[in-house]
């Protein structure tokens, strides 16, 4: 039986390796102990000095880091959750409807702020808003943006400057851009005016921020909205070219969270690995993407509450892509 079982981790190691990730990499590969493997949606570039510091505190400890888009973690996890220790991503709502499924495994002493958790097996260890990032060259000599609706009429007033050159998530492939946007359409109406008037300027749809800001530093798109400001902040390759906007009319904050898998075979690695993460000064001292807020969540924070489970429902969920669909694929 243990030569079958040896058989499979094997077999898995093989089919998961020639899977196509975002990005795949090994840190510490010469580990005497356990290795931990991470789904996750966040960049390497970006996760990496975190994972660096928790194998220098863990010398013994090995990860294995694969990253792929959000809607993507979910069903690949729910494929094959012995495949994963760790699951981290910035859907929100994906990562809870997987905890309240079973998926997770609870860490009964672990402390972390209850609106920053759900039943001790979710935690959340980051709080970035989405925002509207420009290129700053598109809006020389003209007022940059403030509000969803100044953005509307930056639009209308200059068509053919934007057209093809705007660009949003795509809701049906990215599970964070479907969190924003229902979130955003919960809020106010002007999302689906936003929509209408960006469809009519053959609007470009991407899996993910890091594509987005590519496309924005590069001159592509001179609008992207709804794209990660903390991702685009931390590019540095992209500071002089890009302005972040954190829109003043309302604003729609995700916390990043992570997660044990209830099938892991590296419980007490990831215990240590939650424990290095949601550490008050990680995020601070080698992340660099916003902190959890101290004390209280801002407003404007997604609440880890059962409410985000609402738009996943089967026929809210058509409903709302058909809507979308109607907006923005306007053809």
């Amino acid at each position: 039986m243990r030569y079958l079982i040896a058989l499979i981790f094997a077999l898995w190691g093989a089919v998961a390796s020639a899977q196509d990730w975002e990005d795949r990499r090994v840190f510490n590969p010469g580990a005497s102990g356990p290795v931990l493997r991470i789904l996750s949606s966040t960049d390497t570039a970006i996760f990496a000095p975190l994972i660096d510091a928790f194998v220098q505190d863990n010398p013994t400890v090995g990860v294995e880091y694969f990253v792929t888009n959000t809607g993507d973690i979910d069903r690949r996890f729910r494929a094959t959750p012995k495949g994963f220790d760790i699951v981290v991503s910035s859907a929100m709502d994906l990562q809870l409807k997987l905890a309240n499924d079973g998926f997770a495994l609870a860490l009964r002493d672990v402390d972390h702020p209850p609106w920053a958790q759900w039943r001790r097996s979710l935690f959340a260890f980051t709080a970035e808003p989405a925002a509207i990032v420009i290129n700053k060259a598109a809006f020389a000599g003209h007022a940059v943006p403030q509000t969803r609706q100044d953005l509307i009429a930056a639009l209308r007033e200059r068509p053919e400057q934007f057209r093809g050159r705007v660009g949003t998530y795509d809701v049906r492939q990215s599970g964070l851009g479907y969190l924003f946007a229902t979130q955003d359409s919960r809020a106010s109406e002007t999302f689906w005016r936003l929509m209408q008037v960006m469809g009519g300027l053959d609007m470009r749809l991407y899996c993910c921020s890091g594509a987005m800001i590519d496309d924005l530093t590069d001159g592509t798109i001179a609008v992207a909205y709804n794209v990660l400001g903390s991702y685009a902040a931390a590019r540095a390759d992209g500071a002089d070219a890009v302005q972040v906007i954190l829109p003043s009319d309302f604003q729609t904050t995700m916390m990043r969270t992570a997660m044990v898998s209830a099938q892991t075979g590296q419980r007490d690695a990831a215990r240590l690995f939650i424990l290095h993460l949601i550490a008050p000064t990680t995020g601070a001292d080698v992340l660099p993407l916003p902190p959890l807020p101290s004390g209280t969540s801002d407003r404007g924070t997604i609440a880890l509450e059962p409410a985000l489970l609402t738009f996943l429902d089967k026929l809210k969920r058509q409903k709302f892509l058909s809507e979308w669909e109607d907006a923005v694929i306007q053809q």
